[in-house]
């Protein structure tokens, strides 16, 4: 089972709209990123989740539209930047299906550390917006990093 956690892309700064909608240069890095994975990563997923935050559902929308998952997008519980991040790792360890989890920080970063370390407060991946990481449950239910993709590394 894989999980897909992503950093929604930049957002306008709250001064600009309290909505905090993408940015054009978020827009670009998601799109590009989306195109990538679409044709190299070969990314399946069932379901696309995000906070239900503007910035986080627009970059999920974009990657939907590449990765076309059968159950769409929505909403979830639990992605907010200071969510406990033991929720998810508890509904990980028991989902079975491929998902797309698409949230911000410190919330990812955590959720990352608990995953993979059995300790949010371990730094194990350093998110950055845009950015899909790519972990990989086995048979005994331990976690492991498969790949980081992020917007400034790709032509």
């Amino acid at each position: 089972m894989r999980v897909y956690l992503v950093q929604h892309a930049e957002a306008l700064r709250e001064e600009e709209d309290p909505s905090r909608p993408l940015s054009p240069k978020g827009l670009e890095d998601i799109r590009k990123v989306a195109k990538y994975a679409e044709k190299h990563l070969h990314i399946t997923v069932g379901q696309i989740l995000h906070s239900g935050k503007l910035r986080a559902k627009q970059t999920a929308e974009i990657l939907a539209e590449h990765l076309r998952p059968p159950k769409g997008v929505e909403a979830a519980e639990g992605f907010e930047p200071s969510a406990d991040p033991q929720v998810w790792g508890n509904r990980l360890s028991e989902a079975v299906e491929n998902l797309m989890l698409v949230g911000h920080l410190p919330h990812l970063g955590k959720l990352a550390g608990l995953l993979l370390c059995g300790d949010e407060g371990r730094g194990a991946v350093a998110f950055k917006t845009g950015c899909i990481l790519c972990l990989e449950k086995d048979e005994r239910g331990c976690w492991s990093i498969q790949w980081l993709v992020t917007p400034e590394i790709l032509p």
